[in-house]
């Protein structure tokens, strides 16, 4: 007779708390997800959202959760209940210094540099890829969805310590992003604030990224009824709400790239609170008997690394179990 698997408790419900929460609960984990708002309430919610690599510590790791997840997207985009597609898409900017590509670059789906004529007026270099895009609410209601079919209840449970979360289960996921803050004592985790605009979709099909170091850049992303037009990174900012100033930048900024966008009727402006933290946290550990699973500080990677953690997470839980 099999010994019995342990109750696991998910804390949050963005698509890192729903992407473990289904990794598990399909390994046959008995799972419950605790969220302080419903997933479409989550910071994921209101995410561009593109997958794409970035060396971001631990790179090793990072990359190959990078890798990990755009198998699962290229699935995903075979369905399009998902929210998911392949998409074309055009990345500009200035290539790094010397020779060397960054790490990464070698995952990229049917990546070619662009021609001259196909580059936007302003920018000097600009290279062609095949991007999973993904509509993030109709994403999040697919993940909600099957986890549901898994027999996983999303319940909207805040609490103040992982604590609670231990009081009713042997082991807990910590999925809570910027919370992890308070709930992990961990005060390297802090805010970047992002701000999009969503505006109707005019006939696009191929999104567009400027690639720069600096704190605002030129980014669309068109889903089938609208385009979230970006973007911003404001660190340590807690204010979240939309900055007038920074919406006629972005609406300037994307409409001077797509002409089409011009006369798109502007449908909302959104914006959340990126978890960022100097790396990626994914380990384990065990306190008072209590083995905590930790998956949080992805800055604006959450999407892109959301399937290799949480194939790490179900590992990290499989050794325990």
């Amino acid at each position: 007779m099999s010994k019995r698997r342990p109750l696991i408790v998910v804390v949050g419900a963005g698509v890192s708390g729903l992407t473990s929460a289904l990794c598990l609960a399909e390994a046959g984990w008995p799972v419950r997800v605790w969220t302080a708002a419903p997933p479409r309430q989550s910071t994921s919610a209101v995410a561009g959202a593109v997958w794409g690599p970035r060396p971001i510590e631990p790179v090793a790791q990072t990359l190959a959760w990078t890798a990990q997840s755009l198998l699962e997207f290229r699935r995903l985009a075979a369905d399009p209940a998902t929210g998911v597609r392949m998409a074309p898409g055009l990345s500009v900017g200035d290539l790094p210094a010397g020779d060397a590509m960054p790490p990464g670059v070698e995952l990229i789906p049917d990546l070619r540099v662009a021609e001259a004529g196909e580059i936007p007026a302003g920018f000097r270099t600009g290279f062609h890829a095949t991007m999973p895009l993904i509509d993030m609410p109709r994403y999040l209601d697919y993940l909600s969805g099957r986890l549901a079919a898994a027999g996983v209840g999303i319940e909207v449970h805040p609490i103040t310590s992982l604590g609670e979360a231990a009081a009713a289960a042997p082991v807990v996921v910590n999925c809570t992003g910027l919370g992890a803050r308070e709930l992990a004592d961990d005060d390297s985790v802090r805010p970047l604030f992002g701000q999009h605009v969503v505006l109707a979709n005019p006939g696009l099909t191929q999104l567009f990224m400027q690639i720069t170091e600096e704190d605002h850049w030129t980014c669309f992303f068109p889903h089938p009824q609208r385009v979230v037009c970006g973007g911003i990174s404001i660190p340590d900012r807690w204010d979240t709400r939309p900055d007038p100033a920074v919406s006629e930048r972005i609406l300037a900024d994307c409409r001077s790239v797509e002409p089409l966008l011009a006369e798109a009727a502007v449908l909302e402006t959104i914006t959340g609170l990126r978890p960022a933290r100097p790396s990626v946290r994914v380990d384990g550990e065990t306190v008072r008997g209590v083995r905590y699973i930790h998956n949080y500080g992805h800055g604006g990677d959450g999407v892109t690394l959301s399937w290799g953690c949480a194939r790490e997470v179900a590992r990290l839980v499989g050794e325990e179990g």
